[in-house]
């Protein structure tokens, strides 16, 4: 059994191919699975093997956060994280109701947070879909003026021993990209096997909440911001990570597909006017970030992030009311760690 794994999704669907299959696998190797509902989810939602959260259970639990976390918004998603913390989880798996797990999805069990893997090293923005596909593609939340700038060879990339607590998975036939992409651009899309890529210090790419594994030194950086738009939420959270990451010396990894997705319907003018604001700013909101002084240390993690998201507010990227709901989710999440050390010591 390896119940020290969580994956967590938020969904307001009812039981469809993708969550039967991941309850389905979750079952088979002793994971737990996490399901955060919101207003529209079915009152019925069952599935065999999920822990599901309706919103009326989520604020009959502990959390400050989730009495306060707006509805209607993929931020929920930020109470079964805590909820995986509480319940003893050492590694999260952030995933979607869409994505279809393959046989290596489940290989997390046999997944290592200091890996030996190929890096790059030069500084400044990098396409990381350019190492899985001769296609012109790009990540949702990558700069448009970017898309086409040069990567170093894969082959000229150096083997490095590198501390990676956040590892990006790829997704096949419908991948994450931008509505720009989906609108002008052939899908379905599917990405090299076998090969991963960590970008050291300083190499800006944005990284999703669809298929990424985080280890229990990176916990506090799971927090995604309510206050802005469902396209952007998780990538913003990236740059936060990114950023905070460095300071500690970890690395971010992105490695081939272990899902493939078969997307839920989609509203692609709406997700482009939610994506605008990131095509003209994205860029702006990594130099901020950059420039911002935080300390390294995990004690340092949480006031780190408040200080990159009172950049954010000020800059106007986010409202204000982040800041009061990110200081609950600070003290859930100091509060979640301090039940489970107690629970341990009964033990």
């Amino acid at each position: 059994m390896q119940e020290h794994i969580s994956i967590v999704v938020t969904s307001i669907n009812r039981p469809n191919k993708a969550l039967f299959n991941l309850a389905a696998g979750c079952e088979e190797h002793g994971y737990k699975f996490i399901v955060i509902g919101d207003v529209t989810s079915p009152p019925d939602f069952q599935i065999k093997g999920c822990d599901f959260y309706s919103l009326e259970r989520q604020a009959q639990t502990t959390l400050k956060y989730a009495k306060h976390c707006p509805q209607r918004h993929y931020a929920r998603k930020n109470i079964g994280y805590l909820l995986a913390i509480k319940n003893g989880a050492k590694i999260i798996v952030d995933t979607d109701d869409d994505n279809i797990p393959y046989e290596t999805f489940w290989n997390l069990d046999l997944g290592q947070q200091i890996i030996q893997v190929s890096a790059v090293e030069r500084k400044g923005w990098l396409n990381v879909y350019r190492y899985f596909s001769d296609a012109n593609i790009w990540p949702r939340g990558f700069p448009l003026n970017k898309i086409s700038d040069d990567v170093p060879p894969f082959e000229t990339l150096s083997l490095r021993k590198l501390n990676c607590p956040i590892q990006q998975g790829l997704a096949d036939k419908d991948p994450d990209v931008d509505a720009i992409y989906r609108l002008v651009f052939p899908l379905p899309q599917n990405f090299l096997k076998n090969r991963q890529v960590a970008l050291k210090n300083d190499v800006w790419c944005p990284f999703n909440s669809q298929n990424t594994t985080w280890w229990k030194d990176a916990f506090p950086l799971l927090y995604l911001p309510a206050y802005c738009s469902f396209r952007m939420t998780d990538i913003w959270r990236s740059f936060v990570a990114q950023k905070i990451a460095w300071a500690n010396n970890w690395t971010v990894v992105y490695h081939s597909p272990t899902v493939r997705q078969e997307r839920n319907k989609h509203n692609l003018m709406k997700d482009f006017s939610e994506e605008v604001q990131g095509y003209l700013n994205n860029e702006k909101i990594c130099e901020e970030l950059y420039m911002l002084p935080i300390k390294a240390g995990e004690d340092n993690l949480t006031r780190n992030l408040e200080i990159c998201y009172e950049k954010l507010v000020e800059l106007g990227f986010i409202d204000k009311k982040e800041l009061y709901l990110l200081e609950l989710w600070i003290d859930d999440l100091k509060n979640v760690k301090e039940d489970r050390v107690t629970i341990n010591r009964i033990e």
